[in-house]
């Protein structure tokens, strides 16, 4: 019940332009990884006056690439879906080539910051000074020569994170919120499962034909993805109440059971998903902690 069919099949070529559709390309940046997959996607919309999705990492040989592949046409904007590292170091080299205006949601400066020892990936990879020029709320529509692109706001993976609806198209940039190559990490304090649900929910309630990710390949079938991965959610948070329910008294004691034969590399995100979903059972009057707050060894119990 609890096996996804995930799609990791993807014809590209770092720093080749690769159609996506009519008015969009995508280009990969050369920064994989066990988050970041192959690397993560930057999108150009349009014909004549292009948006950028996602400028990725800063790397010299990815602007170049973003660069050539506009030729002679003008980058007018520059969409963020969040302002993890992996998206968001890009913006200010190819800002500084272009002058395009840099759209995004806008972080709370006074969130919560994730320590470095609790990050999924043992690395800073939240830019906190991240600021838009253009702060986005959710509805908003940003329109250029021949594209319209209307903000979603989904959080969850991250509290800042948006989806972007191709207008007249059926298209969406999903970011790392649905991604065809695997589930989307959340991890506390950035990441909230609550949050993570409802967005999901926003999407499946839409009629697109196709997501084109921050990583990995593009979903075909978005809403059959969107409706496999509430299910899968709703299947762990079961088995986290279950493994409760059997005498698992902390987070700590909880990962190995239902996380069984991951890669060591991976427990990280692992427990703090967990952590997610057991904040979730809190909210929801199904688990309780002792008097100690929730930390990862926190005493826990099934009300």
């Amino acid at each position: 019940m609890d096996q996804l069919n995930f799609k990791t099949g993807m014809a590209f070529n770092y720093g080749e332009p690769a159609p996506m559709g009519p008015g969009i390309v995508r280009i990969v940046a050369p920064n994989a990884g066990p988050f970041t997959f192959k690397g993560t996607n930057t999108y150009l919309v349009g014909s004549t006056s292009l948006a950028v999705i996602d400028p990725g990492p800063d790397d010299p040989l990815h602007t170049q690439a973003i660069l050539k592949a506009a030729g002679a046409r003008q980058i007018t904007h520059i969409f963020v879906t969040h302002a993890h590292r992996d998206h968001v170091d890009g913006v200010a080299a190819l800002k500084a080539e272009t002058g395009a205006i840099v759209c995004a949601y806008p972080r709370d400066p006074q969130a919560t910051r994730i320590a470095l020892e609790a990050t999924p990936s043992g690395s800073y990879f939240v830019d906190y000074n991240f600021m838009p020029d253009q702060a986005l709320a959710r509805g908003d529509v940003i329109a250029g020569g021949d594209w319209a692109l209307t903000a979603i706001h989904t959080p969850g993976h991250a509290p800042d994170h948006i989806s972007f609806a191709l207008e007249g198209r059926n298209v969406v940039f999903s970011g790392d919120h649905v991604m065809a190559w695997n589930t989307s990490v959340v991890a506390p304090p950035e990441g909230r499962m609550a949050d993570y649900i409802a967005s999901l929910e926003i999407l499946l309630d839409r009629n697109d034909s196709m997501f084109l990710p921050g990583h990995g390949g593009r979903l075909e079938d978005p809403q059959r993805t969107v409706k496999a991965y509430l299910l899968h959610r709703r299947w762990r948070e079961q088995a986290i109440l279950k493994a409760i329910k059997d005498g698992a008294q902390s987070i700590l004691q909880i990962v190995p059971e239902v996380y069984q034969g991951t890669d060591a590399k991976l427990i990280p995100a692992a427990t703090l998903s967990v952590q997610a979903h057991v904040e979730f059972l809190i909210e929801k009057g199904l688990v309780s902690t002792a008097a100690c707050g929730l930390t990862l060894d926190c005493r826990l119990e099934a009300v």
